[in-house]
């Protein structure tokens, strides 16, 4: 092959037709083109010599150069190597050449890119990631409906959102579309169709690094391609904060960050994901590449349905890759809106945002609370026919919200622990709602009217932490029959402690101390010798929301109102059984495929929802392994803000109890409209406390208050209440409780047993079956999303 002429190539099949063909000529001689009979040029294309890709499996047995770097450059001609990027993209020697010889024209091209590329990124920086990034054609489809082909860009041509958005077929780089026939009759490359093969993507050398990817903001910490983007794309140094971009938002997890709850790592798939797309276990930068993409454009505009459409717009990578990318992005964005990770919250859903098949079956969700809500929303957004039973005359279940006093009051839930990633400042989000953020200041009052000395308060928090910690390190050989009650393994602590110490407590130390431990009560809705040693914080091993602790000012009933908004749901209609696939309610019976129990725990304990055949008894087991918890709360509005002066705008403040069997009663006060002018406070009763009111008429209830008050207000005169109300959740015949805890000897397990499945056909949901976040309507609405997902996958 060192000199010589080569006779004309045969036409490849990727010629069009009628194209002439210039012979390639190697050496320095030169040869005229010539006519030849039909004959003739048979003759020459048999004796023609020509290479074929050598990737084993390629089925391009005629490869043409993208590049056309180098004169020299074999286009579909004869070179002595082909490098393969893909089926159907191909690179000659000469054009490899080009770049990588040092004394060649393109060698400072390659070695400028190579720089910029070592500098921002982690992979080799070959000539073959040089072409995939900076020469291989793009690729875009045309936007007519029914049009929709696949058309090569030239050279010339960078893709853009807007030109991916806009393109059709014969558009010329001004976007003027060009004269003559109708583009969009022109056949469709060959090669596209190939790429829709399941095999394609396992012939692809290098996988798809994005450029200017809505993820980069998000993703200025990490190598780009360790997570799906060009180290040769512009870059961001600083994390996403654009104006409208909520704090809260923070979807992926930083370098060495971890214990954030609903965040990704942006540079590993989850093991759901993986089960999901097992094609992608051994080089996952494809799908992390759509699904960090789909991530960040969904908390950018959470507000929009996201679509595959507007997702395909910001795929920006070259080479036929993109039309597979574009492929597989229905199905990442399908799962992702499964799960609830995108196209959730009280999101307006103009059509199914699933496929048909998700969407054959009928579904009865009995409880129109967080969890019952959620998962209705969900489901009917998926296309699924949802019918909601609700027992009361309202929807909300626990969350009950009462505006007698002139201001929002929850009677149950109102406050958001921890705003990063909570769905529920997503759907603040979503209605333009601002919440309130609680700050950290709570002075804490003696009878007397003294305001606790914060040292004494931070030295006893110390303590009670450190009690915790030694019950943490008692539990770690303890198996669940060797279970202890929380209050009786903190005070056999604290007295260990004193006497191996020697210290001893002042007596306004152990009340503050009672205060720590009323507030322990308060959160697990339960006195402490109910509650079990080994389990009381099984949540904790979970990542857990962070953030500001914020006041919904307005409640939580806007965000349910709107969930329910187009649902069809059945008020005063309570569910007395369910049998096989007939839903009962006393002469009204519903057939359906599957349906979802969303009651409070103590229904279930008490049989008030009839199961036929009778649940399992793992099930049952798992039910009476929680408690019930119970705390009410006491609303009370007065003429003036007398606390004014002596609280100074803070939140909230605390009441030292004056003996250990006065904690939990009324041992914190919220002001409702702390920046303001109406004069609201609510208290809590919780713990031993709670039974200690249970049968008092509210007027009792409210002069006890009203006592404690006086006593922390002994330096002025405090008026009466001009209007108040307590609860009574004990007594609610649709509740009977607050929310769960873990009982002495029960295991966190049976949050997730109580999550499980019956057959198929029925499900359950609701803050006791969410082991990650139990005790809150965060824990209730993510688990109605759970079921609303496990209902169409099956």
């Amino acid at each position: 092959n060192a000199s010589g002429t080569r006779r004309a190539k045969k036409r490849s099949s990727e010629e069009s037709p009628g194209e002439s063909q210039t012979p390639r000529i190697s050496g320095r001689q030169t040869n005229s083109k010539r006519k030849a009979t039909d004959t003739e040029e048979e003759d020459d294309q048999s004796e023609k010599k020509y290479r074929k890709c050598e990737k084993a499996g390629c089925s391009a047995t005629y490869p043409v150069c993208f590049a056309s770097a180098s004169e020299r450059c074999a286009k579909n001609g004869y070179t002595s190597r082909w490098y393969h990027l893909s089926c159907g993209e191909h690179f000659c020697n000469e054009c490899f050449d080009h770049y990588y010889r040092s004394h060649k024209d393109g060698y400072e091209t390659f070695a400028s890119w190579k720089r910029v590329w070592t500098s921002n990124g982690k992979s080799e920086p070959s000539l073959k990631a040089f072409m995939a990034d900076q020469l291989l054609p793009y690729w875009v489809q045309c936007s007519r409906p029914d049009c929709r082909k696949w058309r090569q860009l030239t050279k010339e041509i960078q893709l853009t959102t807007a030109l991916a958005a806009t393109y059709r077929c014969g558009m010329k780089l001004s976007n003027i579309k060009m004269e003559g026939p109708d583009q969009c009759s022109q056949p469709e490359d060959l090669r596209v169709a190939e790429v829709t093969d399941s095999w394609w993507h396992s012939m692809l050398i290098l996988p798809p690094l994005l450029k200017e990817s809505p993820a980069g903001p998000f993703l200025a910490a990490y190598y780009p391609d360790c997570v799906g983007m060009s180290p040769s794309g512009s870059l961001s140094t600083t994390r996403c904060v654009g104006p409208g971009l909520c704090p809260y938002f923070q979807p992926f997890y930083q370098p060495n960050e971890c214990g954030k709850a609903l965040c990704v790592r942006p540079d590993m798939m989850e093991l759901d994901e993986l089960y999901e797309f097992p094609e992608f276990s051994r080089d996952p930068t494809m799908y992390l590449a759509l699904r960090n993409l789909i991530l960040a454009s969904w908390h950018k505009n959470c507000t929009e349905v996201l679509t595959a459409e507007k997702c395909a717009e910001h795929i920006i990578v070259r080479g036929l890759v993109r039309v597979r990318c574009v492929q597989e992005l229905d199905r990442v964005l399908h799962f992702m809106t499964r799960k609830g990770l995108i196209n959730t919250g009280v999101l307006a859903v103009k059509r199914p945002l699933l496929p048909e098949s998700f969407c054959s079956k009928n579904v009865i969700v009995i409880g129109a609370g967080a969890a019952g809500l959620a998962a209705a929303r969900q489901l009917q957004n998926f296309g699924t026919q949802v019918l909601v039973l609700e027992a009361r005359e309202r929807i909300g279940g626990r969350v009950w919200d009462d505006v007698s006093l002139g201001v929002t009051v929850g009677r149950g839930a109102q406050i958001v622990n921890g705003c990063v990633n909570n769905p529920i400042a997503l759907m603040c989000e979503q209605m333009g709602i601002r919440m309130h953020k609680l700050g950290e200041r709570c002075d804490l009052f003696q009878e007397d009217g003294k305001v606790t000395d914060p040292a004494i308060d931070k030295r006893m928090d110390f303590h009670f932490n450190a009690i915790l910690d030694v019950v943490s390190d008692w539990r770690k050989d303890k198996s669940q029959g060797q279970d202890s009650p929380l209050g009786e393994k903190v005070r056999e602590i604290k007295k260990n402690f004193l006497q191996e110490s020697g210290i001893q407590f002042s007596e306004l130390e152990e009340k503050v101390l009672q205060f720590h431990l009323s507030n322990l009560e308060f959160a697990c809705g339960s006195s402490l010798d109910q509650v079990s040693a080994r389990s009381w914080d099984h949540n904790e091993f979970f990542a857990q929301f962070s953030g500001d602790h914020t006041l919904l000012t307005e409640g939580y009933s806007p965000l349910l109102r709107r969930l329910a908004e187009g649902l069809d749901i059945r008020t005063n209609c309570p569910v007395t059984s369910v049998v096989q696939k007939e839903f009962k309610r006393q002469t009204r019976s519903w057939f359906l495929l599957q349906v979802l129990v969303s009651v409070p725990l103590t229904l279930l304990q008490k049989n008030v929802l009839r199961f036929t055949p009778p649940l399992p008894e793992r099930k049952l087991k798992a039910i009476h392994s929680l408690g019930a918890g119970i705390i009410e709360k006491v609303a009370l509005q007065f003429p003036y803000r007398f606390w004014d002066t002596k609280v100074q705008s803070a939140d909230y403040f605390g009441h030292i109890p004056p003996a250990p069997e006065k904690r939990g009663m009324f041992s914190i006060f919220y002001d409702l409209d702390p920046q303001g002018k109406r004069a609201v406070l609510m208290s809590i009763v919780s713990g031993e406390a709670v039974p200690a009111v249970r049968d008092l008429e509210d007027k009792q209830v409210v002069d006890e208050c009203m006592k404690v008050l006086r006593e922390l207000f002994t330096e002025q005169e405090v008026p009466e209440p001009s209007s108040y109300f307590v609860t009574h959740w004990n007594k609610d015949p649709w509740s009977q409780m607050s929310y769960s805890f873990v009982k002495t000897g029960g295991s966190g397990e049976a949050y997730d047993v109580l999550a499980e499945d019956v057959q198929g056909k029925v499900f359950f949901a609701g803050e006791a079956t969410n082991r990650h976040f139990p005790q809150t309507v965060t824990g209730a609405y993510l688990s109605g999303v759970r079921e609303a997902s496990k209902m169409v996958s099956l």
